[in-house]
């Protein structure tokens, strides 16, 4: 049987579409053992966190993995921080996860908690991938998290900019071997 996994796409006015390649790229670098899944979220412009965390909490039950890129990185963190959470995947990779800061109206609802990091499920592994080049989500932001989650994994990445480009196998790579931990 193949292993699922959930691929939430980032934001943006055309975020799916711009997902596609790298949904692809992913599938194709995990082989015929793994089926990812690429549901559309959409959008409620009056949330302030588009209605995406809700959707989120429903989609993530039924798969083994959960693979998140940009936007929905956020919004998978702050699901998993601010539910509980019962069922589902316990492992969780994110590509160039924005760590929202700022007073500005519209952030407000994609902001995370101060102590975040101490209502995540204790038994998730958790995994960040960010390309130094990426000209979306800075750099930096990976490094807000590893001081916020120093046990979670991170993978720093020389180029490939906001989407990885070829080095979303790095992605792929780390999912098989967490695959065949006991």
């Amino acid at each position: 049987m193949k292993k699922q996994v959930l691929f939430i796409q980032g934001g943006g006015e055309d975020g799916y579409n711009a997902d596609k390649t790298l949904v692809a790229a992913l599938q194709q670098a995990l082989g015929a053992d793994y089926e990812v899944q690429y549901p559309e979220l959409a959008s409620d412009d009056q949330a302030a966190d588009f209605g995406w965390p809700a959707q989120i909490g429903k989609l993530i039950k039924a798969f083994d993995l959960v693979v998140a890129h940009s936007l929905g990185a956020s919004m998978l963190l702050k699901y998993l921080s601010e539910n509980k959470v019962e069922t589902g995947a316990k492992q969780v990779w994110l590509i160039a996860t924005p760590f929202w800061t700022g007073s500005e109206d519209w952030k407000q609802g994609l902001k995370l908690s101060t102590d975040f990091a101490t209502h995540l499920p204790k038994d998730y592994r958790i995994h960040f991938y960010h390309c130094k080049d990426d000209d979306e989500v800075p750099f930096d932001h990976l490094s807000k998290y590893r001081q916020r989650l120093p046990s979670a994994t991170f993978c720093e990445i020389e180029t490939g900019g906001h989407q990885l480009g070829e080095k979303i196998r790095l992605v792929a790579d780390g999912i098989k071997k967490e695959a065949a931990r006991p």
